[in-house]
């Protein structure tokens, strides 16, 4: 899931580079946290949050099958 994500938002973004995915396992809840370059935030959570929304439909899509939940946090950073 953790690769999933990482290509989806390499994709929208303009600094692929700077697309960083920290996966954090519990007992049945995954979260992945999702850091970007601070000019890419808007295209990675999209116009009204649609574009966050659909990778979380995915997520929770595929989490399913593994009988696994999966939360996306997208982290404003503010050093870069």
């Amino acid at each position: 899931m953790k690769e999933l994500v990482e290509i989806v938002c390499k994709a929208l973004v303009d600094n692929p580079d700077q697309v960083v995915v920290t996966q954090i396992d519990g007992e049945q809840t995954t979260i992945l946290e999702l850091r970007v370059h601070q000019s890419d935030l808007g295209k990675v959570i999209g116009k009204q949050g649609r574009t966050a929304r659909a990778m979380r439909t995915i997520l929770a899509a595929a989490g399913m099958k593994q009988r696994r939940r999966y939360n996306l946090e997208i982290i404003e950073n503010f050093e870069q």
